[in-house]
């Protein structure tokens, strides 16, 4: 669905970085409005998950062209952390385990972190216990999550849906979720994308990044692009997915060539 009036969240214009001496992305444009839900596919090594690292600001890369606004903010010159504080949000394609730090004293940091930066104050334990607990129970997340290691010991659909609990405490403006369905057995998959449907709103928007169709079974993206050699090649709706499940990747970089 087309969204014309609604506010911009994130205009790329012309994107490039590279990691070292090699050049990744080579000129991204993308603009993601207010409500939308986005998704990005491609093959291997096509620049899919460099582009999510890029937006959150992770240093192993270098951005050597374009810009990147968020909500009219330059976002290249804000720091990860900022990055964060400001709304946007970055699922990771392999969540870190950090054994020793319970699930849930780093979830209420980052809560009340968030908070703190839009003014609100801070929840104290008991408070944030029942909202974490409610949030919970809208995701049917496991209550013993809580007192876990950090994804030490989660099974590859327990930390996905770990993460989707952090977004819905975060409620960021724009959530970028990097192969969420990676490693995900079917009921997994479908525990975790009505999850994400869930926090979806008129307000927030999504990217997914994706090497399959079968999360869009589930999540109906508004526009489908096709990402090969750090560039996007072509933009559709989710009928472009479903072409791409039955006919591969090939035919959309020939004809692009």
């Amino acid at each position: 669905m087309i969204r014309e009036n609604a506010s911009v969240l994130l205009e790329v214009r012309g994107l490039s970085a590279k990691i070292a001496d090699h050049n990744i992305l080579k000129g991204i444009d993308l603009t993601v409005r207010a409500g939308e839900v986005h998704a990005i596919m491609g093959p291997n090594g096509s620049g899919k998950s460099t582009f999510a690292k890029v937006l959150s600001g992770h240093p192993s890369y270098e951005v050597t062209g374009g810009e990147v606004l968020f909500e009219g903010r330059n976002l290249l010159e804000l720091a990860p952390e900022e990055r964060a504080r400001t709304g946007l949000f970055l699922g990771f394609q392999y969540p870190i385990e950090v054994p020793g730090v319970t699930n849930s004293a780093f979830l209420r940091l980052a809560y009340n972190t968030v908070q703190g930066t839009r003014g609100v104050e801070e929840l104290d334990p008991l408070e944030f216990d029942d909202l974490v607990r409610e949030k919970m129970k809208l995701l049917d997340i496991d209550q013993s999550f809580l007192e876990r290691s950090l994804n030490a010991g989660f099974s590859g659909g327990e930390k996905k849906r770990n993460e989707i609990l952090q977004m819905a405490l975060l409620e960021p403006k724009l959530a970028v979720l990097d192969e969420t369905d990676s490693g995900l057995d079917i009921d997994a998959l479908r525990v975790v994308a009505n999850g994400i449907n869930k926090l979806h709103s008129p307000g927030n928007g999504i990217v997914l990044v994706t090497h399959y169709q079968r999360m869009l079974n589930y999540i109906v993206p508004d526009y489908v692009h096709v990402m090969e050699g750090g560039r996007i090649i072509r933009t559709g709706d989710k009928s472009l997915a479903l072409e791409l499940e039955a006919r591969g990747y090939d035919w959309v970089a020939k004809e692009a060539a």
